[in-house]
């Protein structure tokens, strides 16, 4: 069913409605006519109330979970709410100083995993950031053969890290193949990125320079495309708070939580719904089905890109939690913490 737009909507029908979800934004429990009539100051008996709230839930803001219950805002409900109606408040001082404070006097590192948790704190919903990508760049380069067919590759970063990945050899690599690519890339690659390495051992191959056999190029080249593949699919993502959605009324929908509970592992996926919030310069809001990861546990996220020194965007910062948030608190939250994190960046 198509959302009415705001437009069309009478004064009463607006001011009915917006009563209608903000209420149910702070109980989290339908809203009856009775209740509508106290809280608006309307000058509507309980009846009229009712027959305008019909007319809402005709039109795809409403809906009834029992016939004898109040109105609850459906999901295009919220979207046109929070579109058009909400105002949104802005944090206050000590919000402010709180996520100030756990985001300053360390590296930021530890300004990010802070992020999470002051989020998920202040919104009791689950705090998650998108980490920039760290591309480690080449130390050195170490093959151990495994068997004839496979080798074990050991990849040394400039920052002391160290990552083993099982490689397939091509057919006929000898030892000294293995020997030989590992100095290569150690006196030819060290210093550069995943990315410059490859490009430079391409260039280094048109030019004639690089004196290594058909074997050991092979093997450089699968060697550092393995670890550039698997850089790219691997999200980095810090999730903190997920208990925060076991408390309130979660045991009357515990089906519900235990299915975003479920969602809330799938990093991958959280991952590239985060990286459609990077695409935007301002905080974005997906409300239930309206993305498709969280679309069966009917949860919302609010999430909001942070920049670094040279002002582009490297990472996003938000909250996951059920549809029923307080968006015009949680929304400027979430937008000023992503602007302390590209200030901490800059």
């Amino acid at each position: 069913m198509a959302t009415q737009p705001i437009a069309e909507l009478s004064d009463r029908a607006r001011e009915v409605f917006r009563v209608v979800v903000e209420s149910y934004l702070g109980s989290g429990s339908p809203v009856g006519s009775r209740t509508i009539s106290k809280l608006g100051g309307f000058n509507l008996s309980p009846a009229s109330i009712r027959n305008v709230m019909q007319d809402l839930e005709e039109a795809g803001l409403l809906s009834a979970p029992h016939i004898s219950a109040g109105r609850m805002p459906t999901e295009q409900g919220l979207r046109l709410f929070v579109d058009a109606i909400m105002q949104a408040a802005e944090p206050s001082p000590e919000e402010r100083r709180l996520i100030e404070r756990q985001l300053s006097g360390g590296p930021i590192e530890s300004a990010l995993s802070a992020a999470t948790t002051a989020l998920s704190d202040l919104s009791a919903c689950a705090g998650v950031v998108m980490v920039p990508k760290r591309e480690p760049r080449l130390r050195q380069i170490g093959f151990v053969p495994l068997s004839r067919d496979q080798a074990m590759a050991v990849l040394v970063g400039q920052d002391g890290s160290v990552e083993n990945r099982v490689i397939e050899l091509p057919r006929g690599t000898t030892p000294s193949a293995l020997v030989e690519a590992a100095n290569f890339v150690s006196a030819e690659l060290s210093g550069l990125t995943l990315g410059e390495a490859r490009a430079r051992l391409s260039a280094e191959i048109r030019r004639g320079r690089a004196a290594l056999d058909r074997a050991s190029r092979t093997l450089i080249e699968h060697g550092l495309a393995v670890w550039s593949e698997d850089g790219d699919r691997r999200p980095v993502l810090i999730v903190r708070g997920q208990s925060h959605l076991l408390d309130g009324g979660a045991a009357e929908d515990l089906e519900r939580v235990r299915q975003l509970l479920g969602e809330l592992e799938d990093r991958q996926e959280i991952a590239r719904l985060l990286d459609s919030a990077a695409e935007g310069a301002a905080t974005k809001i997906f409300i239930g089905s309206e993305n498709k990861l969280f679309a069966l546990s009917g949860s919302s996220v609010i999430a909001s890109p942070y920049r670094g020194s040279d002002g582009r965007v490297v990472g996003v910062v938000g909250v996951i939690g059920p549809t029923r948030l307080n968006y015009a608190r949680v929304v400027p939250m979430v937008d000023f913490t992503a602007q302390t994190l590209s200030r901490l960046m800059g």
